[in-house]
């Protein structure tokens, strides 16, 4: 059996034209684009040029995008920054948030800084809208950072919603993208939103940059310190051929959304199909809807058995790469830290599945029939 990698929502494979792009960038710009001259000034037009792209696909400013390591530096910066910055001293967030964003905000809670909410959810994992405004209409101007879409069940929110609720309370609105960024369209400048975030691995870029988009009608103090780069907002020499490598990607993944949208749903829905046809007692994790759920993603709950702590370890000796994702252990000591919130049983397993433009009905077809067999 051919290796399968169905663990996109992890990383997601280089695209060629990409690899391309930054090839070039590595060989013939080496300067620093904080020089000012020549070869300087060569590397800095890129990372401009890149930025006004990333800017225009998403709608807003170029001085809105401000270059990071990814998105786990994104999100700390922007949690961190603005609630130092503006003296916030109530947060309100989710106990399914990526722990980029959960981990920051119960540190910040446990050194003093903050008091911290946690908005309701049902056994989907949507969010009580009903339940944020009550909280927020108890503690206006708060810090609010809920998720677009969940990383490991897929339930999506809508940015518009939360952010007029948000807004109603005059309180500050964070969504980790990460996720969804170059996977949906974005119009920033018509959505409340105040941050988000990117990374490029997760739409076939490069490891190690992202952005973080900060509305121009708020303002936070510089997170790293140390030089002048990103606008005195980020000190450190600026990853170029990484950021190059964003941008084209970025391009590359709005040039082929609707294709590629289209292509990886019918994959995510033939693999529903073909689950509930060989596996008796399978269900699934969060909502596998279109409209509500990350196409991307499908979080699979299987029935009880004895091999659950090792179907990860099966399925990889068979040549398939996913993710497990129980309530249990399941290959770690703490177990899913969301699948536990919405109250997923201990007795079953989860397997987290996630697709690219890169799979195909076959791959889906091979991974069902070698799953099935552990059920027998």
């Amino acid at each position: 059996m051919n290796k399968i990698y169905l663990d996109n929502a992890a990383t997601t494979k280089l695209h060629p034209e990409v690899l391309d792009e930054m090839y070039k960038v590595m060989k013939d710009y080496y300067g620093n684009p904080s020089s000012v001259h020549f070869f300087g000034r060569k590397s800095k037009s890129l990372i401009e040029s890149s930025r006004k792209t990333i800017s225009s696909l998403l709608n807003v400013s170029p001085g809105e995008i401000f270059f990071t390591s990814g998105g786990t530096e994104a999100d700390n910066a922007c949690i961190v920054s603005c609630i130092k910055d503006f003296s916030i001293t109530h947060a309100v967030t989710t106990k399914l948030e990526h722990h980029a964003v959960l981990h920051t905000l119960q540190n910040l809670e446990k050194i003093g800084i903050i008091s911290l909410s946690y908005v309701d959810f049902n056994s989907d994992g949507e969010i009580n809208v009903d339940d944020l405004n009550s909280i927020l209409s108890d503690n206006p101007r708060s810090f609010v950072s809920i998720m677009h879409a969940n990383n490991e069940i897929g339930t999506k929110i809508s940015l518009k919603e939360i952010g007029d609720v948000c807004k109603n309370h005059n309180s500050i609105f964070h969504s980790d993208t990460v996720q969804t960024m170059a996977h949906y369209d974005f119009n920033l400048s018509e959505t409340p939103v105040h941050f988000v975030t990117g990374s490029a691995h997760k739409f076939h870029g490069p490891k190690g940059v992202g952005f973080l988009y900060i509305d121009g009608e708020i303002s936070i103090n510089p997170f790293i310190f140390g030089g002048a780069q990103e606008r005195n907002m980020r000190a450190g020499t600026e990853n170029l051929y990484g950021i190059v490598g964003m941008s084209k990607a970025m391009e590359i993944a709005y040039r082929d959304l609707k294709k590629d949208k289209e292509f990886i749903t019918s994959l995510k829905n033939h693999m529903i199909i073909q689950l509930k046809n060989n596996i008796n007692g399978v269900c699934f994790n969060g909502i596998v809807d279109e409209d509500k759920s990350l196409y991307t993603i499908l979080n699979v709950s299987l029935p009880p058995t004895e091999l659950a702590d090792m179907l990860i370890y099966n399925l990889d000796l068979l040549g398939v790469s996913c993710s497990s994702g129980s309530a249990c252990s399941s290959g770690s000591n703490t177990g899913s830290h969301v699948l536990q919130a919405i109250g997923c049983s201990n007795e079953r397993a989860a397997l987290r599945f996630s697709f690219s433009k890169y799979n195909n009905k076959k791959e889906i077809d091979l991974v069902v029939k070698e799953l099935s067999k552990l059920f027998i």
